[in-house]
């Protein structure tokens, strides 16, 4: 069951800092503010602090993601469970607040909360059965 974890929260680690990449490091970039739905490049412009600073956002909660389950995995069950539980719950979190943020977002949140959903299920799982 750590295996799975580990690899769960390692796509949910991925795909957050991909997210990080696009916002705090790519944003201004045509491909990339189309991406996320923005008209314009003096829209990302405007944004372009806002998105630079939610962009370290994610990558926290992948380092969170990632080192909870690193912990998990080395035997530190309580503060390994702790941390990545916490991580993956606000990644699933932003997802459907995501999802509920209007029309045309249901794409981005299902990319973005997948593999978080499946980090939470697999924790569980294996906190029940260690139990």
């Amino acid at each position: 069951m750590v295996i799975l974890i580990t690899i769960a929260a390692t796509l949910s680690a991925a795909i957050h800092v991909l997210i990080f990449y696009w916002e705090s490091l790519a944003w201004t970039r045509p491909a990339v503010w189309k991406r996320f739905g923005l008209a314009s490049a003096e829209d990302a412009e405007t944004t372009r602090v806002l998105a630079y600073n939610q962009g370290f956002y994610n990558l926290f909660l992948a380092i969170g993601a990632l080192v909870g389950s690193i912990m998990y995995g080395i035997g530190w069950t309580d503060a390994g469970f702790a941390l990545g539980i916490f991580a993956v719950s606000c990644m699933l979190a932003a997802a459907i607040v995501l999802a509920t943020s209007g029309k045309g977002r249901l794409r981005g949140a299902l990319l973005q909360g997948f593999f978080p959903l499946i980090t939470i299920v697999l924790y569980l799982a294996s906190w029940t059965i260690e139990r």
